[in-house]
Formats: structure tokens, C-alpha cells, sequence
């Protein structure tokens, strides 16, 4: 019962993260330039943390989350609003 506790815990955490990384891609970069691939890849990224932790019993939930917290982070560095604003503040 734990277990299962703990992965459906797990599993809204990753998704109110997505839908968060998903709702601010929209917001900055719009309809037109909307990252469909990042979000792919975000959702492959919770459902390898998800299954790693449904694997591994010793895996702490706010590991997790965290880990998968601060993945949604690096994959959104990388989106061109982001990249924009970078190359706007260098140069």
C-alpha cells in the first residue's frame, strides 16, 4: 500500500511539474513557437524517474521530485525563449 501510495504521489507531482513547465513555455514563447519536442521530453524524463522509482524501493520521494524538478529546469534553459534572452543579455 505504501508503494502505491507513493507512486501516485509521485505521479501527480510529475504531472502538475509538466503541466507548470507547459503552461509557461506557452505563456512566454506563444502558440506559433510552442516547444512540442521539450515537452516530449519532459514527459519521458517523469516516466524514466517514475519507473526508477517503482524499481527501487530505497529511492526517497522528494529525490524524485527534486531530481525531476530540477530536469524540467535544465530542459527548459534549453527552449529559444530562454536562449533568446541569454544571447540578449551577452550581446
Amino acid at each position: 500500500m505504501k508503494k502505491t501510495l507513493s507512486t501516485l504521489i509521485l505521479t501527480a507531482a510529475i504531472v502538475l511539474i509538466t503541466a507548470t513547465f507547459s503552461f509557461a513555455e506557452y505563456v512566454v514563447a506563444g502558440a506559433d513557437n510552442f516547444p512540442y519536442f521539450h515537452v516530449g521530453v519532459v514527459v519521458i524524463g517523469g516516466l524514466c524517474i517514475l519507473s526508477l522509482k517503482q524499481r527501487y524501493e530505497r529511492i526517497y520521494m522528494s529525490e524524485a521530485v527534486g531530481s525531476f524538478a530540477m530536469y524540467a529546469v535544465l530542459v527548459a534553459l534549453f527552449t529559444s525563449p530562454v536562449a533568446e534572452v541569454v544571447k540578449n543579455l551577452i550581446g
